[in-house]
C-alpha cells in the first residue's frame, strides 16, 4: 500500500487474514485473462501481505518477483509468510518502498508489473503509473485491477448498508483514495504514453441462480464492509448503531430467498514502449 494512514482497513492480524482469504476467493475471476506466461521478471505494487503473491508464484512457475509496499507492517507480514511458502524460495524479494518514488533505475529488469487493489488506495495513481512505466522495460506489459464502488447493489433494500457505504468511499476519498478509480484506469494508462490499453468490466450478479456463491459472496461482502468499521467509528463518518444495522441487514440478505447481488470492477492491460 502507500502511506499507511491511507489505508482504511487497518493493519490488524484479523484484517492481514482478511486479505489472504480474499485473494483466493476473488483468484478465478482476476485471474480469468491474466496473461504473465511470457514475462521472466515480475514488479508487484502493492504486494501488501503477500496474498496476491503467492497466487503470482503458483500461477506462473518460471516468473522471478519484486513486491514492494510502503507498510512495514506489510512487508514484515508478507516475508513471514512467503519464508514459509516452497513456491517462493529464491524467486521472490519484497522491499519496503513508495511507489511513487521507487528506487530503481530506469528501463530496470522487469518486464511486467501488476498491480491489484492498490491505485484505490493512494493520493496520486498517475504517479504511481508514471514510476511503474520508467522502470519497465520498452515492450513489457502491465495488468491494473481496481474497484468501481458505484456499482454495489444489493437486493432486500438495504438502506444503512447503502448509508454506511457512502460514508465508506466518503472516508476513503478523505484518506487521499479513491473508491471509484477502476473507470478511470483508461484515461490514466492513455496519458501516461502506454499503449495497447484494454479494459474489462468485470462482474458478480448473483442470483437464485447460483444461491451457494451468491451467500459466499455475501458473507465475503459482510467482512470487507465491516473491515473499515472502527476506522469509520472513531473518525466520526458511522455510530455504532449504523454497524450493527447493516450487520443485521446484510444478515437478512444473506438469508433471504430472493436476494440479489452485484458488483462491478475494472481490469486494464497496456504495454509500455
Amino acid at each position: 500500500m502507500s502511506h499507511s494512514d491511507h489505508y482504511l482497513h487497518g493493519f490488524t492480524a484479523q484484517e492481514q487474514d482478511r486479505l489472504y482469504r480474499q485473494a483466493r476467493f476473488l483468484e478465478n475471476i482476476v485471474y480469468s485473462e491474466v496473461d504473465l506466461s511470457h514475462v521472466k521478471h515480475l514488479l508487484e505494487v502493492g504486494s501488501g501481505v503477500g496474498a496476491q503473491s503467492e497466487i503470482l508464484l503458483r500461477r506462473f512457475p518460471d516468473l522471478q518477483l519484486s513486491c514492494i509496499d510502503f507498510s512495514g507492517t506489510q512487508i514484515a507480514a508478507a516475508k513471514q509468510r512467503l519464508s514459509q511458502n516452497p513456491l517462493a524460495q529464491g524467486r521472490c524479494e519484497i522491499l519496503q518502498m513508495d511507489a511513487q518514488d521507487m528506487s530503481f533505475s530506469s528501463n530496470h529488469v522487469f518486464d511486467g508489473a501488476f498491480l491489484c487493489w492498490i491505485l484505490e488506495h493512494v493520493p496520486d495513481p498517475k504517479a504511481v503509473l508514471s514510476e511503474v512505466r520508467r522502470v519497465l522495460q520498452p515492450g513489457s506489459t502491465i495488468y491494473v485491477t481496481e474497484v468501481l464502488n458505484a456499482t454495489f447493489f444489493i437486493e432486500p433494500y438495504s438502506p444503512a448498508v447503502l448509508q454506511y457505504w457512502m460514508k465508506f468511499n466518503d472516508l476513503q476519498y478523505d484518506m487521499g483514495g479513491d473508491p471509484f478509480v477502476g473507470a478511470k484506469l483508461g484515461n490514466l494508462l492513455l496519458s501516461l504514453g502506454y499503449t495497447n490499453i484494454r479494459t474489462q468490466v468485470k462482474t458478480f450478479f448473483l442470483d437464485n441462480r447460483q444461491p451457494a456463491k451468491r451467500a459466499e459472496m455475501i458473507a465475503y461482502w459482510t467482512d470487507l464492509l465491516l473491515s473499515g468499521a472502527d476506522n469509520l467509528i472513531e473518525s466520526g463518518y458511522v455510530t455504532k448503531e449504523i454497524v450493527e444495522k447493516v450487520k443485521d441487514e446484510m444478515h437478512r440478505s444473506a438469508k433471504d430467498p430472493n436476494s440479489v447481488f452485484f458488483y462491478s470492477f475494472i481490469q486494464a492491460n497496456a504495454h509500455t514502449t
